[in-house]
């Protein structure tokens, strides 16, 4: 997760250098690169690209492009680490969704800090002039397209290549993409193809750490670590892009962190006193 966090941040900054091209063209280029990667790993390790359970691959992909496409927008159009605070309700829903389909458990307490979690947002959006109230929108149904595609890799585990599963979605986003592109392409030039090329190399990397972190742990327990980003998204904002923050958009950035952050360790600890339980009985 710690490097899946570095990667994303890296491709985000280059995303956002990018706001003259369509984020879909952006998100078609990426998939395109990233099906090579995927592809030559996969021949490397001798698995067949196709997977078995399609269905789930298809759904996965289906979210997974959405939340990109919206995050996307979100990066071209709001300062940087407000994008990035507002992805980082995908664990909430990622958890919340986990209710329904993995059959995990919310308690009383994690609900209230996925409360102050969401207030921080609504903090970010009231104190920023940047945020328009339709970016927001866009970001947070991005974070639960994020959150029901991290659901699928879940139940995936154990059952496809981290690698097949990360094609699929970029399948997915390479046939997506290149039907919103055929009336809306804005040729590259210049820089404009060696940042889509470290967009498809960080990402590749970010994507590959993320499901391998989702597949071998709880699907809200590895969250904590990417919150390392939002140190990221501020200093790079504030260095790259000069995107000063105030006080009460820290403030808010900080309760969306500080609430999901309290309840990943609330959920590890009550893990561990359920298993001290069931091994003392």
């Amino acid at each position: 997760m710690f490097l899946s966090t570095l990667s994303f941040a890296l491709a985000n900054v280059f995303v956002k250098e990018l706001k003259h091209i369509p984020a879909m063209e952006i998100v078609l280029i990426r998939c395109l690169l990233a099906i090579v990667f995927c592809y030559a790993g996969l021949r490397y390790a001798k698995e067949d690209w196709r997977g078995s359970n399609r269905k789930m691959l298809l759904l996965r992909g289906i979210f997974g492009t959405t939340a990109l496409a919206l995050f996307f927008i979100t990066l071209q159009n709001i300062p940087l680490a407000s994008a990035m605070t507002i992805q980082y309700l995908s664990p909430i829903f990622t958890a919340i969704i986990a209710i329904f389909v993995l059959k995990e458990s919310v308690k009383f307490s994690q609900w209230i800090f996925y409360a102050l979690a969401f207030i921080g947002v609504l903090i970010v959006e009231k104190f920023d002039p940047r945020v328009p109230f339709l970016y927001l929108l866009l970001g947070v149904f991005s974070a639960f397209c994020s959150g029901v595609a991290y659901n699928l890799v879940r139940t995936l585990r154990g059952r496809e290549h981290p690698l097949i599963v990360v094609l699929h979605f970029q399948i997915v986003g390479v046939v997506v993409g290149f039907l919103f592109t055929i009336f809306n392409w804005e040729t590259p030039i210049g820089w404009d193809w060696f940042y889509l090329l470290l967009i498809g190399v960080f990402s590749q990397l970010g994507q590959v750490f993320l499901t391998t972190a989702f597949q071998k742990e709880r699907a809200a327990s590895v969250a904590i670590v990417n919150y390392t980003g939002l140190i990221y998204a501020l200093l790079l904002g504030w260095f790259v892009f000069g995107e000063v923050q105030t006080l009460q958009s820290l403030l808010g950035m900080f309760l969306v962190v500080g609430g999901v952050i309290l309840s990943v360790i609330y959920s590890k600890r009550q893990k561990d006193l359920e298993n001290i339980e069931s091994s003392i009985g």
